[in-house]
């Protein structure tokens, strides 16, 4: 008997009871509307018994199965905390082991990755540790749905308060709907930031002036971005840079609101500027280069005025090269291209001469690898 079958049951004995077992539908003015629900239920299992019959048995697996994934969803988000609070166990733990007062022979040194994509978690955690921060806030672009960013074990383990954007509504939305919106202090905004409203979206959210941290990656205009910040303050600066494009030229794609980078080239790699364009802005900003993550994507960058013991605690302030091999072909798959051939692939594309507002080829320009970088690469 169906779930269904067994509510009517019910209705059926009630009405034996009351004498009514014999007529064979109910008068609909006395019934109300359970009595219109029950009378048509009657009338289609006369007319189309077999039809009804399948249908309330495929009723009742819907059910089963909407119980069944509903208990699933509530052990997924038991297992999900779990994995979470071992995650920032470790993350602790590590953290201990790199804050003992010894000097890091590099700031690549302090990595581990519990949330960041490739260990920012340990190298913020450690630089937070170093410096005195004006305010436990940061500002994070770029983040996706907020799963693998560079501030959110911050915010977990140190319960900073945030302020994230990304271009994606649905990323936003469903983050809002996250129990970690409720958990931590979180805003999150939809928006594709430009050089012309960054500043205005800043405020608007309540995060102008002092700022414990900075994050930028947004795969394009992430040295124009900067450039125009200017509503806030931060002590740490963390971005994004380009690594395919050498170390030896200051050189950034050109400014375009609407910049995409696989609309600009097939391959995804014509985006963003070199490490030696963000150490310039970086000097004329008042911020002192502090290393790179060890897979060469994330520059660090400390207020001048803070600088002094972090520099103090490592032997060597070093720009990583990249062995990254996310390069397209022209059908949009990987095409794994490694080395110096990466470059290649964008050498006729146009780029800014930072210092000079020179805009060139990459074949223009002389060898943009140091010498230890290629040794590195190849």
């Amino acid at each position: 008997m169906t779930r269904i079958e067994k509510s009517m049951q019910g209705t059926n004995e009630a009405e034996g009871q009351n004498g009514n077992a014999s007529k064979a539908f109910p008068p609909e003015s006395s019934a109300g509307e359970g009595g219109h629900k029950t009378g048509w239920y009657r009338i289609l299992r006369h007319l189309f018994p077999h039809k009804v019959r399948r249908l309330l048995v495929e009723h009742d697996a819907l059910e089963e199965m909407h119980d069944a994934l509903e208990k699933m969803r509530s052990e997924v988000q038991w297992l999900r905390d779990r994995l979470e609070r071992s995650l920032l166990l470790q993350g602790r733990l590590a953290t201990q082991s790199i804050t003992k007062g010894r000097p890091l022979p590099t700031l690549a040194d302090a990595e581990f990755r519990v949330f960041s994509q490739w260990g920012e978690d340990g190298i913020i955690e450690w630089l937070t540790t170093q410096i005195t921060v004006p305010n436990n806030r940061f500002i994070e672009f770029g983040v996706e749905n907020f799963t693998e960013a560079n501030c959110r074990y911050l915010m977990q383990n140190r319960n900073w308060k945030g302020l994230i954007f990304d271009g994606n509504e649905d990323y936003m939305t469903g983050l809002r709907k996250d129990r970690l919106f409720w958990m931590y202090d979180l805003t999150a905004k939809a928006a594709f930031i430009t050089a012309e409203n960054i500043n205005d979206l800043i405020s608007e959210a309540g995060f102008a002036g002092p700022l414990g941290i900075l994050s930028i990656d947004i795969d394009g205009n992430d040295y124009w971005i900067w450039r125009a910040i200017t509503v806030v303050d931060p002590a740490i600066v963390i971005c994004e840079f380009n690594p395919f494009l050498g170390d030896q030229h200051a050189v950034t794609v050109p400014y375009e609101p609407q910049f995409n980078r696989f609309k600009h080239h097939y391959s995804g790699l014509y985006f963003g500027a070199s490490i030696a364009a963000l150490k310039h802005l970086a000097e004329q900003k008042g911020y002192t280069f502090v290393g790179t993550n060890s897979s060469g994507i994330n520059a660090f960058f400390v207020r001048r005025d803070l600088a002094g013991p972090v520099l103090t605690q490592l032997q060597e302030v070093r720009a990583f090269c990249s062995r990254v091999r996310g390069s397209r072909d022209e059908n949009g798959e990987l095409s794994f291209v490694g080395g110096q051939a990466r470059l290649d692939l964008i050498r006729n594309c146009p780029f800014v001469e930072v210092k000079t507002g020179a805009t060139l080829l990459l074949d223009e320009m002389s060898e943009p690898y140091s010498s230890s970088w290629k040794q590195d690469i190849d």
